[in-house]
């Protein structure tokens, strides 16, 4: 490559951003303009000056990797965006993919994979992790009919609908606060709903309650 690649890493677990800018930083094609734990920071960094590629986790407080990736596509059309994610659902790998971004890579992904891909991204290829692909093909071949909301999903509105706070929706399933959030911001978008109220008139429209 002519010159490194200018990057910007996101991501709100400081140990996992430590660990990429490690890394990125030990291959001389790389060039880490910034790593920031929030969105709103990245867009800062990214209104400052000539970046070529954002690298973003996609479960994050406040403002997703997703609405990131989107608004920076509006304001920064020449930045390649890829999204880091431990998600392999199918639904969420569509409606991220329909979005546009130029890759989607499980944080399972090996170190030397990850560089790789990057530099295949930067030469316009876009690139989605091998098991994402596998995935999404025996998806397909199933021939299942697509539900709108995946199983958990329909297990967390069932309790938004009861009125359940996210702490307690979380305790009783096992899972974290944030997962809850995430979860709910994903069950609002796609049932087009803002309020309670709505959420409650989908649920017994599509006999969820």
């Amino acid at each position: 490559m002519d010159a490194a690649i200018k990057i910007v890493l996101v991501d709100d677990h400081r140990i996992v951003l430590d660990g990429l800018k490690r890394l990125l930083d030990n291959d001389p094609d790389f060039y880490v303009v910034a790593a920031v734990g929030s969105a709103e920071e990245a867009l800062k960094v990214l209104a400052n000056g000539p970046i070529d590629l954002l690298l973003t986790d996609y479960t994050m407080q406040g403002m997703t990797g997703l609405e990131l990736a989107n608004r920076v596509k509006d304001q920064h059309p020449t930045i390649k965006r890829v999204l880091l994610s431990m998600h392999d659902e199918a639904h969420l790998i569509k409606q991220i993919m329909k979005a546009g971004v130029d890759g989607y890579l499980l944080k399972s992904i090996q170190e030397a994979e990850l560089t790789l891909a990057l530099k295949q991204i930067m030469n316009g290829l876009p690139f989605v992790s091998p098991e994402i692909t596998k995935m999404m093909m025996a998806d397909l071949s199933s021939g299942r009919k697509e539900e709108l909301l995946t199983d958990r999903e329909q297990e967390i509105l069932r309790l938004i609908v009861k009125e359940f706070p996210n702490k307690q929706i979380a305790d009783k399933l096992f899972i974290s606060e944030r997962t809850v959030e995430t979860h709910r911001k994903n069950i609002f978008r796609k049932t087009n709903t803002g309020s309670i109220v709505g959420l409650v008139k989908f649920a017994f429209e599509h006999n969820l309650v």
